[in-house]
């Protein structure tokens, strides 16, 4: 009876942890997935909003070193803020929106028409001096977030027509 007892005690308790290993097996795995599902996204949302930074300095510095008129999807940049925002870790969303202020800032001194008043290259790279700025900041916060791996980048990427942050 004794030898049954033992026999019975032994199979609970292994079967027992069987199942708890699967259970915390399945936590971890779910719980990695939803890391990697967030990272990913992550990815998306910074990539489009450094993209979009890119495209509308290009456009505006394009502009106004052609004398020309141009025009630019906004409710797509706000659109991008808003995406990344939602995804990004809380450090991370803070720099989005200091990135943000900075570029309202930026574009009060050069969205305009530069057909009549065109800005020259020094003064559009001056104006842009504290988006790219901020940009570095934002980039190297994105980067943190996706991989601690990430270091930091000390120059300015794509779309900044400040000049070299080491020219100043």
């Amino acid at each position: 009876m004794q030898a049954l007892l033992d026999t019975l005690v032994t199979t609970a308790v292994g079967a027992l942890s069987a199942t708890i290993g699967v259970l915390v097996g399945g936590i971890v795995t779910h719980r990695a997935q939803d890391r990697q599902w967030l990272r990913g996204r992550q990815l998306i949302a910074y990539q489009e909003l450094v993209s979009h930074y890119a495209k509308f300095t290009m456009t505006i510095s394009r502009a106004h070193a052609g004398r020309q008129g141009w025009d630019y999807d906004w409710g797509e940049w706000s659109a991008a803020l808003t995406r990344a925002s939602l995804v990004a870790p809380a450090d991370v969303a803070a720099e989005i929106d200091n990135f943000g202020k900075a570029i309202n800032a930026f574009l009060d001194q050069v969205a305009r028409d530069a057909r009549p008043d065109p800005l020259s290259e020094e003064e559009f790279a001056q104006a842009n001096r504290a988006p790219a700025q901020a940009q570095v900041r934002l980039v190297n916060a994105m980067r943190r977030s996706l991989s601690k791996d990430q270091g930091e980048l000390p120059f300015w990427i794509g779309g900044s027509l400040a000049g070299r942050p080491d020219d100043h």
